[in-house]
């Protein structure tokens, strides 16, 4: 799967997720590549229903019992999201999507609250988190900065203009 076509194609669809352009080449993209450097692959597994709909799981934090995370996991091989508990179900497949789709997407479901990404082939109990919050967050910070970066600077005004 081509990254950059996966860029391209999430940049040319931004006025239909209601973030315009340049929103999404100066800000979005630039965070969601950042995040895609802290993972080992281009491409990972995600189990869907035959609708399309990513197969969300619940989590319950052992350290606060009553606390639940809705998290999806991002497989690094076919066989890894077929051995996953569930995954038998016929009316469940795995489909492979470029670590930016699946970043973007995580930005997008506000009903997501991580996607644990299985980075090592076979090894289904270790994996790489990361949450919405801290990916939103990132964005947020990426548009203040550009934001502060276009008003303009008074002092930039020369002493003498009066």
């Amino acid at each position: 799967m081509d990254v950059e076509a996966e860029i391209k194609a999430i940049i040319e669809n931004a006025p239909q997720y209601g973030v315009p352009t340049s929103v999404m080449e100066q800000a979005i993209v630039p965070v969601l590549k950042r995040f895609a450097k802290d993972l080992q692959h281009q491409e990972y597994q995600v189990i869907q229903t035959l609708q399309g709909d990513w197969v969300l799981t619940a989590l319950e934090s052992r350290s606060q019992p009553g606390m639940e995370r809705t998290v999806v996991y991002a497989f690094a091989t076919l066989k890894d999201a077929a051995s996953f508990p569930g995954a038998k179900d016929p009316q469940l497949m795995a489909m492979p999507l470029s670590v930016i789709q699946v970043l973007f997407q995580l930005f997008a479901i506000e009903r997501l609250d991580s996607i644990i990404f299985l980075d090592t082939p076979g090894d289904l109990s270790t994996g790489k988190q990361i949450d919405r919050a801290d990916l939103k967050n990132s964005i947020q910070a990426r548009l203040q900065e550009l934001e502060a970066n276009e008003r303009p600077q008074s002092n930039n005004i020369p002493p003498n203009l009066a």
